[in-house]
């Protein structure tokens, strides 16, 4: 019978992370705390910074990959609901403060991508205490590089390893909804508590992406920005142009579909369908009467399944 080759046997690097067993069964994987994940991401930040800038240029990641354990995050995340989000808020702080000073040193401090990026992700072959980093440069330049820079550190040595691995390497990670957060980029490289405004004349409250099947939108993604409390989610029938209407171009969406709605008290999103199907993160959503919606909780990073055809994500911007 043929074994599987673990992720470090594919990529060829198996025998830089092997330890004597019986020794590294002894040890107890250190806990997953906050801090660490800080300071984890914190000092790669600082890494990207010294190997990516030049002449009097500051080169950095906008968009960071921290990958763990599988059994470390779930214990991580139990009855921590919302850490994640304070994590990302400090560091992003921090990155600021960085930079700050890089710049008031005389160097020429200016983005590479629109916004911040954070994923939070496990790999099965990972072992309990092992973490590992992929920086990326550009989180939203649809381009895919050969290569991606990654950095384990396994927790029997403790000794960071640095190599390259083909994109095709990531298939193997798996995401989660509540471990992936975007921040808009602050030219003026100060985080404000609660901001997701790219500009300073109407918040926006919220970003939904679109992938649509017709062949006009192959390989394209459309976004809607969410603006006001009440937005409408349509088709091609659709007559109305006000602003809140994000309009489909596809015969595949109800006129209208979803109703999504922001709830100020609470700082949430709701969702009503009228559309024909309707599925939520894979559960259906019952259909609504267009005078009589029925309200259920809309999570963000959600996945939104219209008609099982075209595919809506809801993302904090």
């Amino acid at each position: 019978m043929e074994t599987k080759s673990n992720f470090w046997q594919r990529i060829g690097i198996q025998d830089w992370f092997l330890t004597d067993e019986n020794k590294s069964s002894d040890q107890k994987a250190p806990q997953l705390t906050p801090e660490t994940i800080y300071s984890f991401i914190v000092d790669k930040f600082k890494e990207s910074i010294r190997e990516l800038s030049f002449a009097d240029r500051i080169v950095f990641y906008h968009e960071f990959i921290i990958t763990f354990n599988a059994e470390d995050y779930r214990e991580f995340i139990d009855n921590k609901q919302g850490i994640l989000g304070l994590i990302v808020q400090e560091t992003v702080k921090k990155f600021y403060a960085i930079l700050r000073e890089h710049r008031q040193a005389g160097k020429n401090v200016e983005p590479s991508g629109s916004k911040w990026v954070f994923r939070l992700v496990s790999h099965p072959d990972y072992a309990r205490g092992d973490k590992g980093f992929i920086g990326k440069l550009l989180p939203d330049n649809n381009q895919k590089s050969e290569n991606l820079r990654v950095t384990f550190i396994p927790r029997q040595t403790g000794i960071a390893q640095t190599f390259d691995i083909n994109n095709d390497i990531l298939k193997g990670f798996t995401y989660y909804s509540e471990g992936y957060m975007e921040i808009p980029y602050d030219a003026q490289l100060e985080y404000v508590e609660g901001n997701t405004t790219p500009s300073k004349d109407q918040a926006v409250l919220g970003r939904l992406e679109a992938i649509i099947p017709d062949k006009q939108f192959s390989g394209k993604k459309i976004e809607f920005l969410i603006k006001t409390e009440d937005t409408i989610v349509s088709g091609n029938d659709e007559e109305r142009e006000d602003s809140n209407i994000f309009k489909i171009a596809s015969e595949w969406a109800n006129s209208p579909h979803l109703h999504i709605r922001y709830n100020k008290t609470d700082g949430n999103f709701y969702l009503a369908s009228f559309g024909e199907l309707t599925t939520l993160n894979e559960v259906l959503v019952q259909r609504s009467e267009i005078n009589s919606p029925q309200w259920v909780s809309l999570p963000l990073n959600s996945r939104m399944l219209l008609n099982g055809i075209i595919g809506i994500n809801l993302f904090k911007s």
